[in-house]
């Protein structure tokens, strides 16, 4: 593990009418994908989405806790705290 890899909670809400970010709630990130929860579908959405925000490949995004629930641990390589707050002010990292 580099030193570069940056853990942060998600709060994931599935079936939305768009894909987005919502914002930092309580220091966790709120995010809608317009996928449903089936199959891993909202979890890919997921993954796809925050590698996209963050300017990431997609294998740089990982769920690490969380995977069949609404509440995620998401673990990010290549990219530090500091950016990573910058993005999205608030985040508990």
């Amino acid at each position: 593990m580099s030193s570069a890899t940056v853990r942060f909670a998600v709060r994931l809400s599935p079936r939305s009418a768009t894909t987005r970010v919502d914002g930092v709630v309580d220091g966790v990130l709120r995010v809608r994908v317009a996928a449903p929860a089936v199959e891993g579908a909202a979890n890919t959405a997921l993954v796809r989405l925050l590698a996209d925000e963050l300017g990431l490949a997609g294998r740089d995004v990982r769920i690490v806790a969380g995977a069949k629930t609404r509440q995620k641990l998401v673990m990010v390589d290549g990219i530090g705290a500091d950016a990573v707050v910058a993005r999205w002010p608030g985040l508990r990292v």
